[in-house]
């Protein structure tokens, strides 16, 4: 089982590092006649969006491509801005494409002039032309010529969205999560081609390391030695028990590591927090820290509350399991990562649980036919036999419950 599990985590990991080079902007080609290519682009740090953009200096224009990808433009609708004025939305000039119910896209430009905007179509600060869009395998690209004579800087604030339609018409936005995230600023002038800031892509890489830390060990690795503990005793002792303690140091360290990714990440996100998510993840990691430090006072086996530590044992670690997947979906909500990294996770959990009846079953089986096989040889010598070998049945009754 160890070894099925060491060679998912690594195709896990080789996966999840393969994609999101995969996802860099430097590796996409537009093929369309009219789509030139663009001397500089950025990976944005959320909502999977991408910006292609060459800048001329001397009339100041800007050619842009915004992509947005895994997007369903006939339910959701995007859009790209420019704020002249500060970092928010309100002031934003902005771009914005959705498909409508008769299957033709809509694509045009929106000033925001409020946070109860409906992103009704009207006339920007700056001219705009050659506006266009498509959408192709569920990704929409807005095209589009910027006229920036209006900007003294070459340093501009930009953000970016989606959000719900309702009958043809953009519907408000998600006000938490990666939603209220997506800004940043644009230098027009800068080589860069795919963050658009050491800072943005330190903290995009934070994020995909803290949610796998934390998959990996509690989510993961935890169950896995909960079914060494449960299941390994009857076939093996006690080597199980060294090998359920190790494992589960090693997942408690690697949650720890991923725990300390998270506060991390929290200190540096100002006015951003995720409650539930956050209040899970102290909980989790307080019973973690708690059933770690009570090995240090478990009972003999023989010892007379040795029952109560194994009923409290028990039940935190199994309290432990139940809230690292709860919190995973819901970092998996924050985060939204790729649909098949929530598919690969519950095919993860289906194999578990799998796995977890198949061995249920052949351990009750093995216990039922070593109880036989002791109850018949008391059959057939039962003098003396029930005063010298009580303490063994004992234990063996001990090591075949499950």
């Amino acid at each position: 089982m160890s070894s099925v599990f060491l060679i998912s985590c690594v195709l896990f990991i080789t996966l999840f590092v393969s994609s999101t080079y995969a996802q860099s902007c430097t590796n996409y080609t537009f093929t369309s006649n009219n789509q030139m290519s663009f001397t500089s682009c950025s990976d944005l740090p959320y909502l999977n969006s991408f910006l292609h953009w060459t800048y001329n200096p001397s009339n100041k224009t800007a050619k842009i491509a915004y992509r947005h990808t895994k997007i369903n433009a006939t339910t959701r609708w995007v859009a790209w801005a420019i704020n002249p004025s500060s970092q928010g939305m309100v002031g934003s000039q902005a771009l914005v494409a959705f498909q409508k119910s008769d299957g033709k896209l809509s694509v045009y430009t929106s000033p925001i002039t409020s946070y109860q905007t409906q992103l009704q179509q009207g006339d920007l600060s700056f001219n705009v032309s050659d506006l266009s869009a498509t959408y192709i395998n569920n990704e929409i690209t807005i095209f589009a010529t910027l006229k920036l004579d209006n900007f003294n800087s070459t340093i501009l604030n930009q953000v970016w969205q989606e959000g719900p339609l309702s009958r043809d018409s953009p519907a408000m936005h998600d006000t938490s999560g990666v939603n209220t995230q997506s800004a940043a600023p644009l230098r027009l002038l800068s080589a860069q081609t795919r963050t658009t800031s050491i800072k943005e892509n330190s903290q995009f890489n934070k994020r995909n390391l803290h949610g796998l830390l934390n998959a990996v060990s509690w989510g993961i690795m935890m169950p896995i030695g909960i079914l060494f503990a449960r299941y390994l005793k009857v076939f093996s002792d006690p080597a199980w028990f060294y090998l359920h303690s190790i494992w589960q140091i090693t997942a408690y360290v690697t949650g720890v590591a991923g725990w300390a990714t998270g506060l991390q990440l929290g200190s540096e996100s100002i006015g951003i927090q995720f409650t539930a998510h956050r209040i899970i993840g102290i909980v989790l990691f307080s019973l973690a820290t708690l059933q770690a430090s009570a090995m240090l006072l478990r009972p003999k086996r023989d010892h007379k509350h040795r029952i109560y530590w194994n009923i409290y044992h028990r039940a935190v670690g199994y309290s432990i399991v139940v809230l690292g997947i709860i919190n995973i979906f819901k970092g998996l909500n924050i985060l939204k990562p790729q649909k098949k990294w929530e598919t690969y996770y519950i095919a993860t959990l289906v194999g578990l649980g799998i796995i977890a009846v198949i061995l249920e079953v052949i351990t009750w089986c093995v216990v039922i036919k070593r109880k036989k096989s002791v109850s018949n040889t008391v059959e057939k010598n039962p003098q003396g036999l029930h005063e010298s070998n009580w303490y063994n049945g004992h234990e063996n009754r001990t090591h075949y419950r499950v």
